[in-house]
């Protein structure tokens, strides 16, 4: 793995912390950056020492303020037909790791958006949540239109997209955009308390579980119950799944070898 710029990377125990690095620029999501960031995923994608990879922003002030407002000032029309942010944040939320956004200070635009594609949210009672690019004449273009109507209900996405408000860490767990809230300082903590439980799981139903819950949500429900009717039976035939149900009828923990 290359040396970043604008990133920090430490990996402890399964664990892999990115850290958006430009607290200076409240952890803005420029080119560089979002390059940087799609290495560091398939990096991690591809290291079997990685079980699970958290995502934070450097500093008290911002998880990630969105997108570099100086470079989109430059872009052009066609230039949005691009994968780009969104084609990015799509190999995230694909990725058959575990990811967890720690979410404190501002979470706007794509910031947000990078949030939304990660598996589990934590967030500060303090964090704020938006999607305000209806200020600058544009839409959220990074999968916020849709993933934030899926996870919270497509009448409280509307009215955040389209009066662009601002909503804290406790009202964002009222709604569920936030699986767990957490005290200023214990937010690191937490994260890695939600790692460790992940951690625990057998990794190939890991991979399984998220195939299902995404390839299955759109879909019909006797397409998506089959989906899972077809995860479980590649479940069923791996070395984990014998370990652990043999592990549970002889009251020990599991040791799975991802096969």
């Amino acid at each position: 793995m290359d040396q970043y710029e604008n990133l920090l990377v430490q990996i402890e125990q399964g664990t892999m912390w990115l850290t958006i690095n430009r607290p200076e620029y409240r952890n803005a999501l420029n080119q560089e950056t979002l390059q940087e960031l799609d290495d560091a995923f398939q990096w991690a994608e591809a290291n079997q020492a990685v079980k699970v990879i958290l995502i934070q922003g450097a500093g008290e002030k911002s998880f990630a303020a969105g997108a570099d407002i100086k470079q989109l000032h430059e872009r052009k029309m066609l230039e949005a037909l691009v994968p780009g942010m969104q084609g990015l944040y799509r190999k995230i939320e694909q990725l058959d790791k575990v990811t967890i956004a720690a979410v404190k200070g501002y979470a706007l635009g794509g910031g947000c958006e990078l949030a939304m594609a990660c598996d589990i949210r934590i967030a500060t009672k303090k964090a704020k949540f938006g999607l305000p690019e209806l200020n600058l004449g544009i839409i959220p273009g990074a999968g916020g239109t849709q993933r934030l109507s899926r996870i919270v209900g497509k009448g409280r996405a509307l009215d955040m997209v389209l009066t662009g408000k601002i909503i804290d860490g406790e009202e964002a767990e009222r709604i569920g955009l936030v699986s767990y809230l957490a005290e200023e300082d214990a937010l690191e903590k937490k994260a890695e308390e939600v790692a460790f439980q992940v951690m625990k799981k057998g990794p190939v139903a890991i991979k399984l579980a998220k195939l299902a819950i995404h390839k299955g949500y759109d879909a019909d429900l006797e397409t998506a119950m089959l989906i899972e009717k077809l995860a479980q039976a590649v479940a069923f035939g791996t070395d984990d799944k014998k370990e652990g149900t043999q592990a549970f009828l002889e009251k020990r923990p599991a040791e799975f070898s991802n096969q």
